[in-house]
């Protein structure tokens, strides 16, 4: 997949997202990144109680629940982004309130572990859609929260959106469950 190991240039998607690009090794696959980072997630989460799951790192702040169901919702319309516009669709794609999807998705008063069965169906998806892609594909432009992004781009900002939460639960979550 040498199409997808050339980073994405800044034309490509909106500036807020560089963090999420950047957060994709130079010269690495982010599909491979997307099949590793399952593994990294359950390791990290191995043996946590529902309990422990609604932990919030500070007050205002998404709960583990609510982060990882954030993660999905961000993933299925990246995806969905990036299936319109490899499919050629020219029409400008909006944009969506994270902060409106979070308390809407009662992530709190699901088990983590249908949380995680809903994540394993999600990336399956996402890893099947954007292998299905031809590399041309990836070339593609269209225009999301009124900025272009291309398919390529897409899929860095897919890897690095979860790359950015993994550092997160690593960082501000898990040491106030040691």
């Amino acid at each position: 997949m040498s199409h997808l190991t050339t980073r994405p240039a800044a034309t490509e998607y909106a500036p807020f997202y560089e963090t999420y690009v950047r957060l994709i090794p130079a010269g690495h696959d982010p599909l491979q990144q997307l099949r590793e980072q399952p593994a990294t997630l359950k390791q990290l989460l191995h043996g946590l109680t529902d309990e422990q799951a609604r932990l919030r790192y500070a007050p205002g702040k998404w709960s583990i629940k609510e982060s990882l169901v954030h993660v999905l919702d961000t993933e299925r319309i990246f995806a969905y982004r990036a299936l319109r516009i490899a499919r050629g669709d020219q029409q400008p794609l909006p944009g969506f309130d994270q902060d409106a999807y979070v308390p809407a998705s009662d992530a709190d008063e699901r088990p983590l572990e249908d949380i995680l069965a809903e994540y394993d169906a999600v990336r399956a998806a996402t890893l099947s859609l954007f292998g299905s892609f031809r590399p041309e594909a990836y070339e593609r432009l269209g225009t999301a929260s009124t900025f272009p992004v291309s398919v390529r781009a897409l899929a860095y900002m897919t890897a690095g959106h979860e790359a950015h939460h993994l550092t997160l639960l690593q960082e501000r979550y898990l040491p106030l469950l040691k």
